[in-house]
């Protein structure tokens, strides 16, 4: 219309107009694959492995990893240490609680990284990840050295990226809050967070029908005692009764595990039975 001459009133297009983006959900690795990877890093125990082993235990980006100076390990007080993450993807900072495994792997990249040149002003803002010849580590190096474990432990292709869907994954799967979550992992927006609740809800969804199928062809019988213990010998009236009422219970506990409606109605009489005779002993002195 503008090609044309015609007048073009703001705004022509809205955003409602646009096409809805594509939506990925996040590809968490399977814990399997996740082992097999850890133990494989581990095991080569280099500067890359090390950097791997610490972008998977913190989520933290490839880049962020990159641009991480070797007074990013900061102390709080206490056992409390966190990371700090420089401006990253969204252009933002942040603090990552570590525990103790980080730490270590922190420190074991510390002893693999090349020396800083001597004229420098500051060693806290060296780059922490740096080549014996003095450069620092580039993304495509993590990520060759990632597929190379990966090809070594026999598993799939992995993504760097994925290490970090497979820490946020954990993390949810093991109670932590969606608004946590967000700020762990740098999103400004909690609707990029809320992608990892529907890789949990396939989990929950596959273990619930699991218990259900379970739950449709076994019942847990209770186990009467074998012995009896009166609990008090000057009173058996009142033992038998009290015994009387913990066989009722068990019945309607077995009772409500019955899927079969006409057994189920099959054991109301037999309840009833029951509360009478507990009834008429209890009116004996």
């Amino acid at each position: 219309m503008a090609d044309n001459g015609y007048p073009v009133a703001y705004p022509l297009i809205l955003s409602q107009d646009l096409p809805p983006k594509d939506l990925y959900l996040p590809k968490p690795v399977s814990p399997e694959v996740d082992k097999l990877l850890n133990n494989q890093l581990r095991q080569t125990n280099d500067l890359l492995a090390n950097a791997l082993l610490l972008i998977r235990a913190t989520g933290i980006r490839i880049g962020e990893c990159c641009r991480l100076d070797k007074g990013s390990l900061r102390h709080l007080g206490g056992n409390q240490w966190a990371l700090h993450v420089p401006l990253g993807k969204l252009h933002n900072e942040r603090w990552v609680p570590v525990d103790d495994g980080a730490r270590n792997i922190f420190g074991r990249i510390l002893s693999l990284a090349g020396q800083p040149p001597s004229d420098t002003a500051d060693p806290t803002s060296v780059p922490l990840l740096l080549l014996p010849n003095g450069k620092t580590v580039a993304h495509w190096r993590l990520r060759q050295a990632l597929r190379d474990a990966a090809k070594r432990a026999k598993c799939p292709h992995v993504w760097p990226h994925q290490l970090r869907h497979t820490y946020a994954t954990e993390m949810l799967r093991n109670g932590m809050s969606l608004p946590a979550l967000k700020e762990l992992l740098g999103h400004r927006d909690i609707r990029m967070t809320m992608g990892y609740v529907q890789v949990t809800q396939n989990d929950l969804q596959r273990e619930y029908h699991q218990a259900r199928q379970k739950m449709g062809t076994v019942h847990t019988v209770p186990q009467l005692s074998k012995t009896y213990a009166p609990e008090s010998a000057s009173n058996p009236i009142r033992d038998i009764c009290h015994t009387i009422d913990s066989v009722r219970h068990q019945l309607e506990m077995y009772r409500r595990q019955i899927n079969d409606q006409k057994q189920r109605r099959m054991l109301i009489p037999l309840a009833r039975r029951l509360a009478k005779l507990s009834a008429a002993l209890a009116s004996f002195k």
